[in-house]
């Protein structure tokens, strides 16, 4: 497919769709309601700036899926809401041309598939559906406004949601701001061992940083931007507080496997809290978790002492990507808890760009801070060689541990937004590798398939999805009724048909 939306020779040049998605779609649109990923819009003069106003929220939020020719979910019922296309196909003219000119920056990846079915009034003809997909910009109608999706309409959005949304994005980062922070302050034994590593002189440490990129001019005065405080400051969490900036590493060390709240918290000792330039901050708080982890720990129920066999290079590279990628302008910690059976790393902010859990072994790491990542690779010894590698490799020693990949998940329902990163301490049975590639391929899995792919009786299979759920693998889905219950990963946030297969562009 294009980057635009395809357009081929013969009439408005659309590839059909493939069945299964067109069956999917149908029975999704005939029966069910829009939601946060899938609208319909009769074929009118007024639908233009509609359906542009939901292409934008689409791509703005997680994407999603537009079908034409179908009248809104409260104005009929059934096959009475199919009209097709023909009704006013000058308007599809007019929305497919100011799909390509008319949002700043321009939506790459949309693509448009014609569907025949039979409408309401017996007669064949086209619907048309418009796949959005999830994009790493923040997308504006030119003279139109910057729009949101909601789980059933679309909201124009305000300009401190436009900010904290190119935040999140990763579109903007707090790294490069300037911070009141006098320079003097950055003047320290970090400062040297990079200036070291970099081989720069040892004067002017005002103009050493506005040269290389970590210092610029606010109002006509110099000032340092928030990634030098970062990576030179002995304590940048104190000297950014003032911007709403906390930077530093906290540890819980829990007694068994869950936090249980109350007045007297199940820790091992009180939290630790690290606080330093992020080169120093790797290392103490590496070297802190991996003594932790080598005492042992003592299960009350039990008696044994457990031992942790995570990859020392694994849990490193957890921590040096939490400090290095984690969303600064947010004004909380980085966290760790180590429970008896996994470890938790919590970093503050959501996936920057097109990367989501599902996909982060795939995709790697996306730079949301540069200037930090860029300079961490000048000292002597980095803690890492911003190759993008780190994520694949984690997953991959796992593997030859013959333990669970690590399990990436997004905290978006709650006051604060984070990605949690856990380590599981169980080896891995062989059939989780064969699940897994086929929830990959097919979504949400059931008991009676998971009895086909690891040739387990219904009760076996059964106690086996009842140990991934509590194991934080896998959520259930009872909504359909308990005889219907699925299962999936919790990286596979549901999206209506939006994990269906389509065709490439050698393949339409």
């Amino acid at each position: 497919m294009s980057d635009s939306v395809t357009l081929l020779a013969n009439g408005w040049g659309m590839p059909p769709l493939p069945d299964a998605v067109a069956n999917s779609l149908l029975e999704a649109v005939l029966t069910g309601q829009e939601t946060l990923q899938l609208e319909t819009k009769r074929v009118s003069g007024k639908m233009v700036g509609k359906a542009l106003q939901t292409i934008c929220a689409f791509a703005n939020s997680h994407g999603g899926w537009l079908m034409l020719g179908v009248e809104d979910f409260d104005k009929g019922t059934g096959r009475d809401r199919l009209y097709g296309i023909q009704e006013n196909p000058e308007a599809i003219d007019e929305l497919l041309r100011k799909m390509r000119t008319q949002f700043a920056p321009s939506i790459t990846g949309l693509k448009s598939w014609m569907l025949w079915t039979e409408l309401r009034d017996g007669k064949q003809d086209q619907l048309i559906v418009i796949q959005v997909p999830p994009s790493d910009k923040v997308h504006s109608i030119i003279d139109g406004g910057t729009w949101l999706r909601l789980p059933a309409s679309n909201r124009e959005m305000n300009a401190s949601e436009i900010t904290e949304l190119s935040y999140r994005r990763g579109v903007h980062s707090a790294e490069s701001e300037p911070v009141d922070v006098d320079f003097d302050l950055l003047d320290t034994a970090t400062w040297r061992l990079f200036m070291q590593g970099r081989g720069l002189s040892s004067t002017g440490l005002a103009d050493q940083l506005y040269r290389i990129g970590l210092a610029k001019k606010s109002n006509g005065v110099l000032k340092p931007l928030r990634a030098a405080v970062l990576l030179f400051a002995d304590y940048p969490g104190a000297l950014l507080a003032a911007s709403g900036t906390r930077a530093d590493v906290r540890v819980f060390h829990y007694k068994g496997i869950v936090d249980q709240a109350g007045d007297v918290p199940n820790l091992k000792k009180p939290p630790k809290t690290f606080s330093g330039p992020i080169y120093q901050l790797i290392s103490q708080v590496d070297a802190y978790v991996l003594d932790e982890l080598a005492q042992g720990l003592t299960l009350a129920a039990s008696g044994f002492d457990t031992v942790h066999r995570y990859p020392a290079r694994v849990v490193k590279e957890a921590i040096t990507n939490a400090l290095i990628h984690r969303d600064y302008h947010l004004n909380r910690d980085v966290i760790i808890r180590i429970f008896d059976n996994r470890l938790e790393v919590i970093s503050p902010g959501l996936f920057a760009g097109r990367i989501t859990a599902a996909t982060v072994q795939k995709m790697g790491s996306f730079a949301r801070n540069p200037l930090i990542a860029s300079n961490l690779r000048e000292f002597p010894v980095p803690p890492n060689v911003d190759a993008g590698e780190g994520v694949r490799m984690m997953f991959s020693l796992m593997r030859d541990g013959n333990l669970y990949p690590p399990q990436y998940r997004e905290q978006r329902d709650q006051a604060q937004e984070a990605i949690v990163v856990t380590l599981l301490n169980e080896e891995r049975p062989p059939v989780w590798e064969q699940v897994s590639d086929w929830m990959d391929r097919n979504g949400p899995i059931s008991n009676n398939e998971l009895c086909k792919i690891a040739n387990l009786d219904t009760l076996k299979a059964s106690r086996q999805l009842q140990r991934w759920v509590l194991q934080g693998l896998l959520i259930s889905d009872d909504t359909r009724g308990k005889r219907n219950t699925v299962y999936r990963k919790p990286s596979q946030v549901e999206t209506d048909l939006l994990h269906q297969q389509l065709p490439s562009k050698d393949d339409a």
